[in-house]
């Protein structure tokens, strides 16, 4: 089948035959074909080429093609099952890669394949684009990706081409991302009416010659019934983690924490931030992290009132908070982690009450990660339970919680942003999903809360001003209880001051 693909007429009449074989059979010819071919790289690790990343079957490390087929089956799916209108029969799925971007001339930025493509299908290069045709009783993927190209592959490294993304990723045709445009026209003219599923909120970079050919389409398409945006789907998909998915999440979990514990032993009085943000990137790419899963915050004192603080170019006082806010990608799946410590390994008195008054919320909000909440109803027990203590400490003046609309005010001065949100892929993940939803054993979400002290906040005692926390952690809900996937990552005060004094 492999040998006669570019022939096109005499490939789909091999593709049909290929498919009424025996399993065994199939199996032994595709290894045959594949086996002839090793003389070749692909564009992306694989089993032969980087054994010790990748499984016989995997597509991507972790995760089988037999497992992303079955996301493309489930999404037909879904798709069959929303439409709106029954007398359309026929449906189109288009799902695009990211395209490379350039930073200056030549020189592009570290690229990060589209989530909801790599998803779909594993297939790690740029202009991509993967096309799903679904009727009433079967359903078809197909995978354009860049041709072989000897000039550009001399440059920028290797290309899978048609014939290897087929047997890598396991849909039922390959082509090169240049025939997309003739196979669009061709299915608009074999297709009386059809809808089209193309997420036109969220479109491919304009280098990406797909997103001209799409728009093209969808213009000129008079057929079409309804356009509609396959992204709330498949983060519905995306949403709950199969057992190889919560398996990654671990591992990124356990190396963003290890790599934490080496951040704060390498703290100290007037270091730079910029120094801890070298030490959290190396620390997880030793570990085999591709890289940071976002700009980390690495902010002392004051600066940690700055909920996005990125600069990380001051240098930390002695006697000041850090807080670090960073995580890493490992094989496309995130971590999200806060902590906040003395960088001279010692907290004074008001830095330890505050500090112990956002871990005893964080704790309490760990414990009802359960089927019986959503992340809604978590952020209104965590000013439920921070109020309380911040009375009793006095943070909150007796006059102010008199008054509740200034005690309000307030309150969302002192923790500005909300309790938590998915993790996955991304690291703020499957965005359209409500958080008024109820937690659902599969799920990975962040919890955390944090206080927020300006210095210039005059209605807080002073010694609490210029204090900044957040703590934060990554859980896996199950059937039998939140699991804290980011529980080796040192919290407790005792544990972080025992720690430091030890480096």
């Amino acid at each position: 089948m492999l040998v006669l693909k570019p022939l096109r007429k005499v490939h789909k009449f091999c593709s049909n035959l290929f498919d009424r074989l025996p399993g065994c059979t199939k199996e032994l010819l595709m290894r045959t074909c594949y086996q002839q071919q090793q003389n070749r790289h692909f564009g992306q690790p694989v089993h032969e080429t980087h054994p010790h990343l990748m499984g016989m079957d995997e597509v991507t490390p972790g995760i089988t093609r037999a497992e992303y087929q079955q996301r493309r089956l489930r999404l037909a799916t879904m798709v069959q099952e929303a439409k709106t209108q029954q007398s359309i029969k026929h449906s189109i799925v288009l799902i695009p890669s990211a395209t490379k971007v350039i930073m200056t001339n030549d020189i592009p930025y570290t690229f990060r394949q589209n989530t909801d493509f790599l998803y779909m299908s594993g297939f790690q290069e740029p202009d991509s684009m993967l096309v799903i045709l679904i009727s009433d009783c079967d359903f078809q993927a197909v995978l354009f990706v860049p041709k072989h190209d000897a000039d550009r592959e001399l440059w920028d490294g290797p290309r899978s081409g048609d014939i290897k993304a087929l047997h890598l990723t396991g849909v039922s045709e390959s082509y090169n991302s240049d025939e997309l445009e003739k196979f669009l026209y061709n299915y608009c003219k074999n297709h009386k009416e059809y809808a089209v599923w193309y997420n036109t909120n969220k479109p491919i970079k304009s280098q990406h010659n797909a997103h001209s050919i799409v728009d093209e389409f969808l213009k000129q398409n008079n057929k079409t019934k309804f356009v509609q945006n396959p992204l709330p789907l498949i983060e519905q998909m995306r949403l709950i983690k199969s057992t190889a998915e919560i398996k990654l999440m671990t591992q990124t979990t356990q190396m963003a924490s290890k790599a934490f514990i080496e951040v704060m032993r390498a703290s100290k009085p007037n270091v730079n931030e910029s120094f801890l943000y070298a030490k959290m990137d190396y620390e997880c790419r030793i570990r085999g992290a591709e890289f940071l899963a976002y700009p980390p915050v690495v902010a002392g004192g004051d600066r940690a009132n700055v909920i996005h603080y990125t600069r990380n170019n001051c240098l930390i006082n002695d006697g000041e908070l850090v807080l670090m806010d960073a995580g890493c990608e490992y094989h496309g799946y995130t971590s999200d982690i806060t902590r906040t410590w003395p960088v001279s390994g010692k907290f004074t008195k008001a830095q330890r009450l505050l500090y112990e008054c956002v871990l005893e919320v964080q704790e309490a909000l760990l414990g009802l990660c359960t089927p019986q909440y959503s992340l809604a109803d978590l952020y209104k027990h965590m000013f439920d339970l921070l109020t309380p203590r911040l009375l009793l400490m006095n943070v909150i003046p007796s006059e102010v919680s008199k008054d509740e609309h200034m005690l309000t005010k307030l309150l969302r001065e002192l923790c500005p942003h909300d309790v938590g949100h998915y993790l996955g892929m991304d690291v703020h993940d499957t965005a359209s999903i409500s958080k008024r939803i109820k937690l659902q054993p599969g799920m990975v979400v962040t919890i955390e809360p944090g206080l927020y002290v300006k210095s210039s906040n005059t209605v807080v005692p002073a010694q609490f001003r210029g204090i900044g926390i957040r703590i934060e952690d990554n859980v896996l809900i199950t059937d039998g209880g939140p699991v804290v996937l980011t529980r080796d990552c040192p919290k407790h005060p005792d544990h972080i001051e025992t720690l430091m004094a030890s480096s």
